[in-house]
């Protein structure tokens, strides 16, 4: 597919569209960040929700945009994809922890992130899930001190330079170790202060902005998908959708599904921040006029090329967990999901590779980056009651481990996106992260009756264990057991599996015995001598009752302390409909 840049008129300035995501704790100052910086403001920018101006935060993605020439050093890496301007186009993300969901939102259609610090207060909750989700999702950070006229001049310098070192040594060890910190104060006064006063050091953010920004990979091939995050309607137009476009183009004419509301809509009209061009590709920020539809169905969410999508019900995702999770993860519990652009509930199973089954595969002991994401319905797995950590991570040992999300409602998304599972649900002033896990989609269950029609497939076992005890021999070769199971049990269901004794012998269950839950073990090699005296001296001193003599007593004590146990070893697999037991 040709570069749609090559479409646009001669008379439209070639301009490169760069996504900064402003990203920090509530009221650290992200907006007036983005509004000092901005010279035109998008659909959603500064918070024009009204619960937004209420609350004083922002709840909404908004977006605005500047632009500048473009660097040299963009200027040679664009090669023959001649631009005349570079335009960075900010992302305000909320930063109040209930909105959590949004930020994720935001922060999948990001190139580079401003994490924006409250310089009197330095790192808080929020800014570390931010931080997180960036970690996930970005490759590139700039670390913003913000407020720094609420310092006192004389002190000013040396606060700034102390919080730096902190930033630095917070970032130590994860991928943004190293990057830009820059001092700004984006409101000087606070936000009730009169606009006089002008922002300070955002010139010189500025100017590192360009310096950091890089030709983002843009692709105008594949199926478009679009993030939507705003819509409303023009009289005698149609319907606007606001958004970015994560892969692939979109042109005049063109026609684009609604997934969600499965309708497909021709656009009439591409905009590019007020100014109307032919077509637009992966990572531009456009407002697309369609034919006319309800905008209240569709605030946020995705449109895409028609039948490019799959909706649902639920999904087979790699695992990892996000280290400064303190929680528990325990299988049939229930937890936020973000996939693609959406937040819904699902009950969460894990699982991981049985550990008998082949040494070659990708499953044993430390996965690398490429195994991370491999998954196949051959192979053998085994349930766990919980994600496994702790102990085998510090090892360097962990398996690599899976999960099947059982979504509440069905999710529309594209393949092998990013997962991110939290607890959305915790106390949003307690100190503690609730992002959990990370991971990525790798088989999406589309059918409604996907309990009947797929999930038999997937081979997730359980171990199981009884024990019991010989009663008494009824030949060389048959034994009868009791306790292994209770009356009610449906005793056909274990004819035929083997069992092990205490004394070494291997036998079969033959069937039940009596009404009491008893069954008969026939041992096919015989039993050894030394089970027959055991066992014969047993019930003798069962039918005599007393004890003729001190060695009698001695074998009785004997017999007692040991009686024969009986192991039976088999797993079943989580989702056979037949409940099947297996032994290997």
């Amino acid at each position: 597919m040709a570069d749609p840049s090559a479409n646009v008129g001669e008379s439209l300035p070639r301009i490169l569209n760069f996504n900064v995501g402003v990203l920090g704790h509530v009221d650290s100052g992200k907006t007036s960040l983005a509004r000092a910086l901005s010279s035109t403001a998008s659909t959603a920018a500064f918070d024009k929700n009204p619960q937004s101006k209420e609350r004083g935060i922002t709840l909404d993605l908004g977006f605005s945009a500047f632009t500048v020439p473009l660097p040299e050093h963009l200027r040679e890496a664009c090669g023959e994809r001649q631009y005349d301007s570079l335009q960075f186009t900010l992302v305000d993300c909320p930063g109040h922890a209930s909105l959590i969901r949004t930020i994720i939102g935001g922060a999948q259609i990001i190139d580079l992130m401003l994490l924006v610090v409250d310089v009197v207060k330095g790192m808080q909750t929020q800014t570390a899930e931010c931080l997180l989700i960036g970690q996930l999702t970005c490759s590139r950070m700039i670390v913003i001190l913000n407020k720094t006229d609420l310092l006192p001049s004389d002190k000013k310098q040396s606060a700034i330079d102390k919080m730096t070192k902190r930033m630095h040594k917070t970032l130590e060890n994860t991928r943004f170790k190293g990057c830009p910190v820059i001092a700004v104060a984006a409101k000087p006064g606070g936000p009730d202060a009169p606009g006089t006063e002008e922002a300070q050091g955002v010139t010189e953010l500025i100017e590192l902005l360009k310096s950091q920004a890089f030709l983002p990979h843009r692709d105008p091939s594949g199926s478009l998908l679009m993030a939507v995050d705003h819509c409303f309607s023009i009289r005698g137009q149609g319907t606007v959708i606001t958004g970015t476009i994560l892969q692939g183009a979109l042109r005049v004419n063109d026609t684009l599904e609604i997934p969600a509301l499965k309708v497909t809509r021709k656009v009439k009209s591409i905009q590019m921040f007020r100014k109307p061009v032919p077509s637009v590709m992966q990572g531009d920020r456009v407002g697309v006029c369609v034919t006319q539809f309800d905008p209240k169905l569709l605030e946020r969410g995705v449109v895409c090329t028609p039948g490019s999508l799959r909706t649902l019900h639920a999904a087979v995702i790699s695992v990892q967990k996000i280290e400064y999770y303190r929680g528990a993860l325990s299988s049939r519990s229930k937890i936020h999901i973000t996939v693609g652009h959406e937040t819904v509930m699902a009950r969460v199973s894990f699982f991981s590779r049985a550990s008998h089954s082949g040494q070659s595969g990708a499953s044993d002991g430390s996965p690398s980056e490429q195994s991370l994401d491999t998954f196949s319905f051959d192979w053998e797995f085994q349930h766990q009651d919980e994600f496994l950590s702790g102990q085998a991570e510090v090892e360097g040992q962990a398996p690599q481990q899976w999960a099947l999300l059982e979504f509440e409602r069905p999710v529309t998304c594209p393949p092998l996106c990013l997962v991110i599972g939290s607890r959305l649900d915790s106390d949003i002033h307690a100190n503690t992260c609730r992002l959990a896990f990370h991971g990525k989609l790798l088989e999406g269950f589309e059918d409604k009756n996907y309990t009947e029609t797929t999930l038999p497939r997937l081979k997730i076992s359980k171990d199981k264990h009884k024990e019991g005890a010989v009663e008494r021999v009824t030949d060389d070769y048959t034994v009868i057991g009791k306790n292994l199971f209770k009356k009610e049990t449906n005793i056909q269901l274990f004819v035929g599996l083997k069992v092990t004794l205490s004394s070494g012998e291997t036998g079969v269950i033959e069937g039940g015995f009596g009404q009491s839950g008893k069954i008969k073990i026939r041992v096919p090699e015989g039993l050894k001598e030394e089970t027959k005296q055991l066992l014969s001296s047993s019930s003798k001193k069962k039918g005599k009752g007393v004890a003729k003599n001190e060695q009698t007593k001695d074998e009785e004590g004997k017999t007692d302390s040991q009686p024969i146990i009986i192991h039976l070893n088999f797993k079943r697999y989580v989702y056979d409909p037949h409940k099947k037991m297996v032994q290997s």
